[in-house]
């Protein structure tokens, strides 16, 4: 189980006290998934760090009792220097996980060649996402966080995305993040709006479009 205690967060501008999470909560179960709809401004990429655990809320608490991946496609993480081997091996490390019998599966997803033993600084955006998102599917989670991007690459690579993600892991939860309604109205099986720095929550997906449509697009405000 996930659980989101009632996390706020503040930053300090040059306006005073910016308030971006106010007192959001969020429960959800084994093999169960979310969409959280947002506006552009609206808090959305603050709320996925703290879930994954990169920054620390200014109140409240994450309470992480399943295996949550980092958010999907992320390569913020990469070594440069090291090539897309050698990410695998440093990432394994970490999740105390071997890294030998995954080699196959990242090299075939991928399809970087001989870039896999390549410096990721020479690679393009498009291969270092790539070598992201096989490093996702590569250690097993409980959970999975989705940050807007959900696949790269051509309709090709989209459908082994897809594939890989909802379809092989369908028994996993996830928490899909986005501004884009129809994706989470296809995949979710529950919806919340974060709006105004609050969570609000929905009995239905169909609701949460409906509220996410009605609410006004206001001026972009940094999240």
């Amino acid at each position: 189980m996930i659980i989101v205690d009632n996390v706020s967060m503040h930053y300090h501008t040059r306006k005073g006290r910016r308030t971006v999470l106010d007192r959001v909560n969020l429960t959800l179960e084994r093999g169960k998934n979310v969409g959280i709809l947002g506006r552009n401004g609206a808090g959305k990429s603050t709320l996925v760090r703290i879930l994954a655990g990169a920054v620390q809320p200014t109140s409240g608490r994450v309470i992480r009792n399943m295996k949550l991946s980092w958010p999907l496609a992320f390569n913020g993480a990469f070594q440069s220097h090291l090539t897309g081997l050698d990410n695998l091996k440093f990432i394994c490390r970490i999740y105390n996980v071997d890294y030998k019998p995954l080699i196959p599966f990242v090299e075939d997803f991928t399809e970087l060649g001989v870039y896999f033993r390549e410096p990721v600084e020479h690679y393009s955006s498009g291969m270092t996402t790539r070598l992201a998102f096989a490093l996702s599917m590569a250690i097993e989670f409980d959970c999975f966080l989705i940050d807007e991007i959900l696949v790269v690459g051509d309709k090709r690579f989209h459908e082994r995305c897809h594939n890989e993600l909802f379809v092989k892991r369908k028994d996993r939860s996830f928490i899909l993040v986005s501004h884009e309604p129809n994706i989470i109205r296809s995949l979710c099986q529950s919806a919340c709006v974060l709006h105004e720095g609050r969570l609000l929550h929905f009995d239905s997906v169909d609701e949460a479009y409906k509220f996410y449509e009605s609410t006004p697009v206001k001026a972009f405000q940094a999240n």
